[in-house]
């Protein structure tokens, strides 16, 4: 049986491989075209453009693992079966259920090898990418602008709530033109700053710069509210809001890990914000990686095709379609599950269900009928 994993591995790997190379040239060629028009603008020259791209090839690599697992693993079947080589295992005790296993022990590599990819590889490539194009473009902005974070906190003059808007932050992580609202427990504005920049720690210190610094407090005669104004170099906040969570903040939800997306949404509810979109993204990012065992079964199947039910230009290109509604239902899922209100598991697990449930009809068809 070490001969016939070698054998099916051997053929399955080196097919994967040549078809994630293919698809990944494809996409370089695509990104580079398009970076050709911003190239000479703002210093932004030809070899940084270039290299922007070539940080962008992990995460295309973690979007295209299962389709390359899909269509390489039935290209490797499908032309072992051609040449009747998996008709001689069959023939020598290879049956359904022991080539099923094989296959899925070579998709829970890929599973691993793509959890890895997406969770830790991809999200540090694609801000490297993004902070090489800000700074040659001479840029100091960097993921998303206008993002609002709040926070709650229990002071010797009662319970206050926080709205913090940060406008921009640069690729050092420096966030830009913080401004910070301060309500008490009815809701009312006591107080407000704007900040140039701040920094903030993993304790959750803020130590903001350029601080315009406005309160209210009440005269002592019950009349009107007194304003007070400072101008302050430096100011520090204590905050439950720390680094993770503020750099979870301003990233795309695409550059960021599981647990990255998990601390970000638990900060969202605790604080009664939207969190749906986090949850769904962060499900995806964990339910994604089990697509590349759906897909070596669905690919199972191909192998028990005839040469006569159509040759291996047919049989990729079949393989090939069903890759791209994948990727296709898997995108439609979640939105419509943010429409829809739908639980966030059940959004990023129904495309792989159904082909999971396609695979296994498929297998029941082809290996038991045929």
């Amino acid at each position: 049986m070490k001969t016939v994993r070698r054998l099916l591995y051997t053929d399955v790997l080196g097919a994967i491989a040549f078809v994630a190379i293919a698809f990944l040239a494809l996409f370089f060629f695509i990104d580079v075209v398009d970076e050709l028009e911003r190239v000479g603008r703002g210093g932004y020259q030809l070899h940084q453009a270039l290299l922007y791209c070539l940080l962008l090839l992990p995460g295309h690599l973690y979007v295209l693992m299962p389709i390359a697992v899909l269509i390489g693993t039935i290209y490797a079947l499908a032309r072992m079966a051609q040449s009747s080589e998996f008709t001689i295992l069959r023939v020598s005790g290879l049956g359904p259920q022991r080539a099923l296993t094989l296959l899925l022990g070579l998709g829970l590599a890929f599973a691993a090898a793509t959890f890895v990819l997406g969770d830790y590889l991809s999200p540090a490539f694609d801000r490297e990418a993004h902070a090489v194009r800000t700074a040659a473009r001479g840029g100091t902005v960097y993921g998303q602008a206008g993002t609002w974070l709040k926070d709650r906190q229990i002071t010797p003059e009662g319970e206050r709530s926080y709205s913090v808007q940060v406008t921009a932050a640069g690729p050092d992580g420096r966030l830009r033109n913080v401004r910070l609202y301060e309500f008490d427990a009815d809701a009312r504005l006591i107080g407000q700053l704007q900040a140039d920049s701040a920094v903030v720690g993993d304790d959750g210190l803020w130590q903001l710069s350029s601080v315009q610094r406005s309160h209210w407090r009440p005269q002592a005669k019950g009349g009107d509210l007194e304003v007070i104004e400072e101008q302050l170099d430096r100011f520090e906040w204590r905050s439950t809001l720390t680094r993770n969570v503020v750099v979870a903040a301003v990233r795309p939800p695409s550059e960021m890990s599981a647990l990255d997306l998990f601390r970000y949404m638990t900060h969202l509810s605790d604080n009664e914000q939207a969190a749906q979109r986090y949850e769904i993204q962060f499900w995806k990012k964990v339910l994604y990686p089990f697509a590349c065992l759906v897909m070596v079964m669905l690919a199972l199947p191909f192998a028990y095709l005839h040469s006569r039910s159509g040759g291996i230009s047919l049989k990729v290109f079949g393989g090939i379609m069903l890759g791209i509604s994948f990727v296709l239902l898997n995108n439609v899922f979640t939105h419509i599950g943010l429409l829809q209100d739908w639980t966030p598991w059940v959004a990023a697990a129904t495309p792989s269900a159904v082909y999971f449930l396609l695979s296994l009809l498929a297998f029941n068809w082809l290996v038991r009928h045929r």
